[in-house]
Formats: structure tokens, C-alpha cells, sequence
């Protein structure tokens, strides 16, 4: 929608009415080149190429005025499946990372919130406001199970049943881009063979992820799945994309309780 294109953030869809959840894009941020703008990596994470500390802070103080008062706890993602409950504790300044790639509350003021630039972020509500849950799924993560895991550790907290649980798919490297080897299709089982078209080499396979995010959650048992329209790759003006550039910041994916 047009409204959509000229914001920096998308608007999670099909949550219930006491969740909020959000997608940020590369857009309102005051990064520079390559990690332009709106970059939200913390730079404590390290890694190969950082941006400057005061650019994210800025950045992530914009992001998290768009969270209804809640407030971001970011993960050190290690695309496993590890999922990790958070509490009103966690917005202690100088608190450590979490090492996981899924996080889970049941309080309000907290929002659980993902690192994305061409994975998958899986924003999760139970009914109500209950409880709210999201997980950064790569291949390696979404393979390992790291979407059934979050969903089963928000349903053991929130006292529902994965069919009461809404879910919503944010941007991440669409099936157009998404080249893999017969390692990634292999991961994924017969099952899931719908999802993979032959690439243009021999051994190599086009890959939905959102396809596979939906597949597994429908098996898990969630009906409610929305989103999963956007590709980062094909849209530079509007989305990080590792493989596309390699060095380059992160999105961030969010959900709370209202």
C-alpha cells in the first residue's frame, strides 16, 4: 500500500488487538554508507564491519519510539535454536545478550525483538495479549526447528494451544533470490520439496523461506499466519540484504504486549 512504501516500518498484521508488532525497514535512521540508515545492529555485538555506537543508539532510541512504550531487548543470534524468556529485568541498562534466537514474555513493556537482513523474523501472539514470542529463522534456524520451539515455549507460558496462536512473517530474501545448494533442500526433508525450485546450475535450488516458515507452523498446529510479502534482496532502497551486500546493517522485528 502506499501509506506502507513511505513509512519506516511495517505494520504486523493479524496479531490480536492487545499485541503490537512491527518490522523495521533501512529507512529514518542516521547511519552513513553501507549502513544507511536506520541501522540497528549494537555495535557490542562486534563483528567484521561496526557502525559507529552513536549512529545505533540514535537509531535504535527512533526504533523503540515506535513500540508503544515497550521497550527492544536484542539478541546475540547464533542462527540455533535456542529460545530464552525475558522479564522486566532485561531492561536493566548493561544487562549481557541473551545467546539465543528466539525469545519469549508474558510481561508488559517488554518487547521481544529480532536482528534480520535477509533471514526471517516470526513475530508470535497468544490470545489475548497472554503472551507474545519472536524468532530469527535462517535456514539453519527454521531447519533446526527454532519456529516450533518458540511457539512451544510461548504456549507452555501463555497456557494456550498452538492452534489459538497467531503469526506473522516479516521481509526477508524472497524465493526469486534465494539460492542454495542440495545441503539446504536435504535440511528441510521430502516433505518440503514444494518449496524448492531447481536454480540455474545443477545442484543448486531457488528456496521459499516464507514458504517453509508457513509450512512448519501449519504443521506445529497455527492457523492464523499472515505476512511474508517482502523481499529484501530485490528492494536496496528499502531493505539491509547480507547477500546482496554483504557488509551492511540489520532490520529489526519486534512484538509486545499492548
Amino acid at each position: 500500500m502506499p501509506h506502507e512504501l513511505n513509512r519506516p516500518f511495517i505494520a504486523a498484521e493479524g496479531l490480536p488487538p492487545e499485541v503490537g508488532g512491527l518490522m523495521s525497514t533501512r529507512r529514518g535512521g542516521v547511519s552513513r554508507a553501507p549502513f544507511d540508515s536506520l541501522n540497528l545492529r549494537p555495535a557490542k555485538l562486534g563483528g567484521d564491519a561496526v557502525d559507529e555506537p552513536a549512529a545505533i543508539h540514535e537509531n535504535q532510541r527512533r526504533f523503540a519510539g515506535w513500540l508503544e512504550g515497550a521497550q527492544p531487548v536484542y539478541l546475540d543470534q547464533v542462527h540455533g535454536t535456542g529460545v530464552v524468556r525475558l522479564t522486566r529485568a532485561d531492561l536493566a541498562p548493561g544487562r549481557p545478550f541473551h545467546r539465543a534466537d528466539a525469545s519469549l514474555t508474558t510481561e508488559r513493556g517488554v518487547a521481544c525483538t529480532v536482528l534480520v537482513a535477509d533471514c526471517l523474523p516470526v513475530l508470535l501472539a497468544a490470545p489475548g495479549g497472554r503472551g507474545v514470542a519472536a524468532a530469527h529463522a535462517g535456514w539453519r534456524g527454521l531447519a533446526g526447528g527454532v519456529a516450533e520451539a518458540a511457539l512451544a515455549a510461548l504456549c507452555e507460558a501463555a497456557e494456550c494451544s498452538p492452534a489459538e496462536v497467531s503469526a506473522w512473517l516479516g521481509a526477508c530474501i524472497g524465493p526469486a533470490a534465494f539460492e542454495v545448494g542440495g545441503e539446504v533442500r536435504e535440511a528441510f526433508g521430502d516433505r518440503a520439496t514444494q518449496h524448492f525450485r531447481p536454480g540455474a546450475a545443477p545442484g543448486r535450488w531457488w528456496a521459499d523461506l516464507p514458504g517453509l516458515a508457513r509450512q512448519r507452523l501449519q504443521e506445529a498446529g497455527v492457523a492464523a499466519i499472515a505476512g511474508g510479502h517482502w523481499c529484501t534482496h530485490s528492494d536496496p532502497a528499502r531493505f539491509f540484504s547480507f547477500r546482496r551486500d554483504r557488509v551492511t546493517g540489520r532490520q529489526a522485528a519486534a512484538v509486545w504486549i499492548r
